[in-house]
């Protein structure tokens, strides 16, 4: 864990440096990247470090110590979200996020520390079609309520940058809560949420003209995507779940195109 931490700060210290070089070639930018008077901002600097460490610990499918840093992220994230008045994550994060990363610190550890749980490891694996079918479902529910529930506050949109604006904010709130709901039972398709939960929040910030938070989450993507295929190569086809209904043979040649 420690490990990972210093391998996340390095990241960053090297992501501050490029932007601040690029603040001083130009100028017009100064303030844009790097907004060091927003105590929001000064708060999701640990939040994102901790973040990327979190991700990259617990891309190693036994180690649950990971969740601890999760959890600290959970709250520093939910302070980062208080000062920006972004009251409905704030309740995300304490009362949805930090129950699932205490569930999962649970649940990952009891599975190591079982006797015999080197004999049967709790293993990576795919969701069945059929919870695969009633994820999509309940994630295409989830999208259109909040998108409805927010143009009931605040106007229904007709231009189309408030509309990507609001379907991307949407988006990133239900894949994340299905990617912390399968970490507790450490299934792949965790990660694929994680992934378009990155996509999400670059395609919002695109939109919104945030420079550094479309840096920030192309960074999450690319660490979320390693941890990805991490779990992905750790998968026996015969855990393949949804994947193998493109027959295993497909499934087999899936993996060694995209995991080798």
């Amino acid at each position: 864990m420690g490990k990972q931490t210093l391998w996340s700060l390095l990241i960053f210290i090297a992501l501050f440096l490029v932007l601040a070089f690029i603040e001083w070639l130009a100028p017009q930018l100064q303030g844009q990247l790097l907004k060091w008077n927003d105590p929001a901002f000064i708060v999701g600097i640990p939040a994102s470090i901790i973040g990327v460490a979190y991700v990259r610990t617990i891309k190693n499918p036994q180690n649950y110590m990971g969740f601890y840093l999760g959890i600290l992220m959970s709250l520093l994230l939910a302070c980062q979200f208080y000062l920006q008045k972004n009251y409905d994550l704030v309740f995300l994060y304490i009362v949805v996020f930090l129950p699932f990363l205490i569930s999962s610190l649970v649940t990952w550890r009891r599975a190591t520390l079982a006797p015999f749980a080197h004999e049967a490891p709790f293993k990576p694996a795919f969701l069945s079609t059929g919870k695969m079918v009633l994820t999509h479902v309940i994630c295409a529910l989830i999208l259109a309520g909040d998108y409805v529930l927010v143009s009931c506050l605040h106007g229904f949109a007709t231009d189309a940058t408030t509309i990507i604006i609001r379907l991307m904010a949407a988006m990133m709130i239900s894949s994340s809560f299905f990617a912390n709901f399968y970490l507790i039972y450490k299934k792949n398709d965790a990660w694929l949420c994680w992934v378009i939960y990155s996509v999400a929040g670059i395609l919002l910030n695109i939109a919104v003209g945030n420079l550094f938070s479309i840096v920030l989450f192309t960074v999450f993507l690319l660490v979320n995507g390693n941890a990805a295929i991490a779990w992905i190569k750790a998968t026996d086809i015969s855990d393949y779940g949804w994947l193998k209904g493109c027959s295993c043979k497909k499934s087999k040649a899936w993996k060694e195109r995209y995991c080798s």
